[in-house]
């Protein structure tokens, strides 16, 4: 009798070799995560491997984010929270180098609020515009992009310089006309409140 080695099906081999690509790609990921503590710590606390619940939070993230389940929330508390952090970082130490990259962040973040008061038109015509805007944040605000510092650099600051005089003008300008505003308010007010007493009076 012979005895014959039965071919391996193809598609065994296929599942094989994925999960084996697989246990790779979540071993290489483990080691990055281990030089985070806060994981160590939701690890030993769920008893759940530090890359699933990475992998698991991405993914309830980005179904949030991309069907706008709390989008809106969610981008504004992540666009919020890290640079507030850093930007008090930025003021108690000595050091300036990081105060472009903030201010520069707030008035994108800051831009980003004002233009959403138009959200209903945002939504419509921009698929995805919170995932987009999420994006452009983290882009903005991370110290290994520094995107605010780039946007700074490249476009702001020749913006700034040449319209430096205009702006002033038109903030002062400004200025008196609040000032101009608040003693007519304040005037008109006191004119009301001396003629209610009057009225008492008789």
């Amino acid at each position: 009798f012979y005895l014959f080695e039965l071919p391996v099906p193809i598609s065994f081999l296929l599942r094989t070799t994925m999960a084996d690509v697989v246990k790779e790609k979540l071993a290489l990921l483990r080691t990055k995560l281990d030089q985070i503590p806060a994981l160590e710590q939701a690890e030993a606390a769920t008893n759940v491997p530090k890359e699933y619940l990475v992998l698991g939070g991405g993914g309830i993230f980005t179904l949030l984010i991309f069907f706008g389940v709390g989008a809106g929330v969610l981008c504004s508390i992540v666009g919020f929270v890290y640079p507030a952090f850093k930007s008090f970082e930025t003021i108690e130490t000595k050091t300036k180098g990081d105060d472009i990259q903030w201010l520069v962040y707030w008035v994108i973040f800051a831009f980003f609020s004002l233009i959403e008061t138009f959200r209903d038109f945002l939504l419509y015509w921009i698929p995805f515009y919170y995932a987009f805007k999420l994006a452009f944040l983290l882009w903005a605000m991370l110290p290994q992009t520094k995107g605010s510092k780039f946007l700074y650099d490249s476009f702001l600051k020749d913006f700034l310089k040449k319209s430096e005089s205009r702006i002033d003008a038109a903030m002062a300008e400004s200025r008196k006309s609040a000032e101009a505003t608040a003693s007519e308010l304040v005037g008109a007010t006191a004119s009301l409140v001396k003629d209610d007493d009057d009225k008492k009076a008789d």
